[in-house]
Order: C-alpha cells, then sequence, then structure tokens
C-alpha cells in the first residue's frame, strides 16, 4: 500500500490547454435544444471556462485535502498484477461499518467525495452508526490501473473489489453501488455473499421480466419507471450500444480530444439528473478526471464490450444472491422494476421512495443516500449487526 496525491505533470496541463485554444466546434441546428446533444452554447462556454479560468490546481488540492487516497497492487486471477486507486476513511467514532462504495459510468471515485463524511461521522448523532468507506477507481477508471487483456467483466471487477477489501483487513464488509456500481456490487454479493459480503444497497434497480407478468397489476409509479426505462432505451442509449460494440473506434476520438470527452459526458451529468445545478467547474472537475484518467478516457468504455461478450459468466442473471439488499428509488433515475420482479435480483429487505433525485444519487442527494444506509444498518433497521464486531456504534 502506499498513500497517493493527485498531481497531475504540468505538461499535461498546457498539453489540454493547447487543444482547448485549437478547438473546432460542429455547427448547430436551430431551436434543437437538446433533442440532438449537448447545446453548442454550452460546450463552448464549458471549453472557455476550462481553458482560461478553471483552476485544475485549485481543485486538486481540495480532493487532496478531502480525501485520503492510495493505492495498491491487486493480483486478478488471469489478468496479472493492477495497482488500484481507493479513497479510504475510517469512521470517526465507534466500530465503524466496512462499506464498499463502486461508481460507474460516467462516474468516479469523486461521487464518494460528499457521502464519506457524513457516514463517516454518523452526521453528528450518536443514534445513527458509522462507517469506514473504501471508494476504489474501478480497473481503467480514475487513477487505477486499467487491464491489458480482454475479458475483464463482472467476475474481474468483483474479484479486485473483494480482494481490495481484505488487504485492508475487512474479511466482512457492505457494498453499495449506482450504475455499473449496482451490478458489480450484484456480482460481488453473488461470488461471496455469506462469507465476506454481507449486504448490498443499490440506487439503480433493473431486472429482466419473470417469465409470467401481470401488467394490470403494476402501481403507476412502477408503470412510470417502466415507461421511463423504455424510452432511455429508444432514445438515451446510443452511447451504451457504440461503447459496447466498437469502444476502440469511440475512444480514439475522447483520447485525442477534451471537447468531445466533455460533450459526451456533460450530456449525461444533464439528462442523467433531476434539474442538478451543475457548476461549470464542477461539471469540470468531474470531466479533468477522465481526462487525466491513469489508462486514459478509452478505457472506461470497455467494460460495456466485455459485459455484452462476456456470456453467462459476466451476467448477473443467474444464482441470485440471498444476503440482504436495500433499494433507494429516485424519480429521474433512468427507469425502475416492479416489485414482483425483486425476487431476480436478490432478498430485498429495505427500500425507500425518494420524491426527488436522478441516477448520481450519491451526488446530487447525499444525504438522501447517507440517511438510507444509516436506516437499513441501523439499530432499527434490517440489517444491523450484519458485520460481526462492527455494528457502527460504540459496542
Amino acid at each position: 500500500m502506499s498513500s497517493y496525491k493527485i498531481d497531475i505533470p504540468p505538461t499535461a496541463l498546457s498539453t489540454l490547454k493547447s487543444r482547448l485554444e485549437n478547438a473546432v466546434f460542429p455547427d448547430e441546428l436551430e431551436d434543437s435544444g437538446w433533442a440532438y446533444g449537448a447545446p453548442l452554447a454550452d460546450i463552448k462556454r464549458l471549453v472557455a471556462r476550462w481553458r482560461d479560468g478553471f483552476d485544475w490546481r485549485h481543485e486538486e488540492q481540495k480532493l487532496n485535502a478531502e480525501l485520503p487516497q492510495f493505492t495498491r497492487d491487486i493480483e486478478v486471477d488471469g489478468f496479472g498484477t493492477l495497482n488500484i486507486h481507493y479513497v479510504h476513511k475510517k469512521s470517526e467514532g465507534g466500530l465503524g461499518i466496512p462499506l464498499l462504495f463502486v461508481h460507474g459510468w460516467p462516474g468516479s471515485f469523486l461521487e464518494s467525495r460528499k457521502i464519506i463524511p457524513l457516514l463517516t461521522a454518523g452526521s453528528g448523532d450518536a443514534r445513527l452508526p458509522v462507517f469506514d468507506v473504501v471508494a476504489l477507481s474501478l480497473p481503467g477508471f480514475g487513477f487505477s490501473e486499467g487491464p491489458k487483456k480482454t475479458g475483464f467483466s463482472f467476475t474481474q471487477y468483483a474479484e479486485v473489489s473483494h480482494k481490495l477489501m481484505l488487504a485492508l483487513g475487512y474479511t466482512e464488509y457492505v457494498t453499495q453501488g449506482g450504475d455499473w456500481g449496482a451490478s458489480i456490487t450484484k456480482e460481488i454479493a453473488r461470488r461471496y455473499g455469506g462469507e465476506h459480503s454481507k449486504a448490498w444497497h443499490i440506487n439503480l434497480i433493473l431486472a429482466g421480466p419473470p417469465e409470467t407478468q401481470d401488467p394490470s397489476s403494476y402501481t403507476a409509479i412502477e408503470k412510470d419507471g417502466l415507461a421511463r426505462f423504455q424510452e432511455y432505451k429508444r432514445s438515451g442509449n446510443g452511447y451504451y450500444r457504440i461503447q459496447a460494440t466498437k469502444p476502440q473506434t469511440l475512444g480514439y476520438s475522447l483520447a485525442d480530444s477534451p471537447v468531445g470527452l466533455l460533450a459526451w459526458i456533460y450530456e449525461k451529468l444533464v439528462i442523467w439528473t433531476d434539474a442538478y445545478p451543475w457548476t461549470d467547474d464542477e461539471v469540470l472537475t468531474w470531466v479533468s478526471i477522465y481526462w487525466f484518467s491513469r489508462a486514459g478516457p478509452a478505457a472506461s468504455l470497455r467494460i460495456y464490450y466485455e459485459v455484452e461478450h462476456a456470456g453467462q459468466e459476466g451476467s448477473t442473471n443467474f444464482h441470485i444472491p440471498t444476503i440482504p439488499l436495500g433499494f433507494s428509488h429516485f424519480p429521474k433515475e433512468l427507469g425502475r422494476i416492479p416489485k414482483s420482479w425483486y425476487h431476480l435480483i436478490g432478498n430485498v429487505v429495505f427500500e425507500v421512495e425518494h420524491d426527488s433525485g436522478g441516477h448520481f444519487a450519491a451526488h446530487e442527494k447525499p444525504e438522501l443516500l447517507v440517511g438510507d444506509l444509516q436506516k437499513m444498518f441501523g439499530k432499527s433497521g434490517p440489517a444491523f449487526g450484519v458485520v460481526l464486531g462492527r455494528n457502527g456504534y460504540d459496542g
């Protein structure tokens, strides 16, 4: 294990500035708004700020001050050793529940930034449990090394995550994830549940339909969630199909053009959230993590290809986990499933409906997400005491 501080080389900063200064923008149709993608005016404004006003060094210093970061070599079966970047913050008091936070795309370890102080401090309320939080950069994301071989799918992401927790001394732990993190934590529950992974909580709740279903029994909220997911598949998942079929071809554009990368990610940050008031510097910090990432922006795309081509081994639709599972529903998430489908995911013991929030719950609604975890694992919650000797309280 080595402590880690983000320190982007000056040459990388000057190269970025040069590329932004020489940016070439496409034209735009009149009154097209968001229908065709990220609006030209938004991207021009963000590029101007990135080029002339955004202070990466200031953001870098804040991240280093707020988040205790480390790197550690993890041996992955069949893929050699990968150097993994992660945040590790222990609870300020009590026997913190070890919690692994797993991000997705286009997220990163940055998504844990707002929830870590709330989870580790128990929101300052002794009645609430505290957590030891680990938030890794998935291989190929952020400052983790990327895989060098094809075939790195859910099995391997789960293996890396599990071995990291063991290396930190957490032989028992719980997990939280959204986006790909929801699928990866399900794979962790499936492979390591019971002995090591003791419970899991997710905020992206999707699954295929059961063999028999009765749509007439669905509630209005469930029907809306299914309709939202169908609309997403119809008009919002072109990025998925590209990244799942020809990620290398797209990768040339994202690795070469910071403007292209910005537009590709910014669109998702806006349309996947519930009117979240993004500041320009917030967006640029998020995108800069991808631009300056250790393996480069293209590496993060390949998870889509690998999952789609993994077959049954990469699927999470078999061997349903039995450890306790919690859901947090946010109304602007990409979609949701009816309660009658829950048995296809796992042993649901806890769920909460929220009236606002979207896909990036940890960033958009950190207090709500943390509150749900505190309820699920607190003294009156259905998953209290699942980790032996570490229940989130003093004793």
